[in-house]
């Protein structure tokens, strides 16, 4: 399937493409986590991003992930860098009662302690990220 055009956005000074011909998107869905971790890799296997997605809860219903989003997300780029993104969002929800006062303190809570996990360079999932894509392409492959 061919991609109409990228799609790009920016951090800060920085424009990533993360849509393209020939990117690769991986989702993690840890159990009993309050997010998911979206990893985009482009056409030649390089990381462009992760993301990770604040949420209720995540789980799995007839073979398909799922994810109760609570708005808060952080990106986080090969370099290291990372962005606390769509807290607009959140405080929006939380005044238009979308999104109850424990929600609320629960998604800035999870968001708080992924940020310090970055900084410590202790958030495993993104480290696992490339070890699970190349799992998943053996498995591909053994069933070609």
């Amino acid at each position: 399937m061919e991609v109409k055009e990228p799609l790009i956005t920016r951090y800060g000074e920085k424009e990533i493409c993360f849509v393209d011909n020939g990117y690769m998107w991986l989702q993690q869905f840890p159990f009993g986590k309050h997010h998911s971790v979206t990893t985009m890799f482009d056409a030649n296997g390089e990381i462009v991003q992760w993301y990770i997605d604040i949420c209720l809860e995540n789980g799995v219903e007839d073979g398909v992930p799922w994810m109760d989003d609570l708005y808060l997300d952080i990106v986080v780029l090969p370099s290291g860098e990372f962005f606390l993104l769509d807290e607009d969002e959140l405080e929006q929800a939380f005044k238009n009662g979308a999104v109850s006062e424990s929600m609320y303190g629960l998604a800035w809570k999870e968001s708080r302690k992924i940020l310090s996990k970055l900084k410590n360079d202790e958030f495993i999932l993104i480290k696992l990220a490339q070890e699970h894509k190349e799992i998943l392409e053996n498995v591909l492959k053994e069933t070609e």
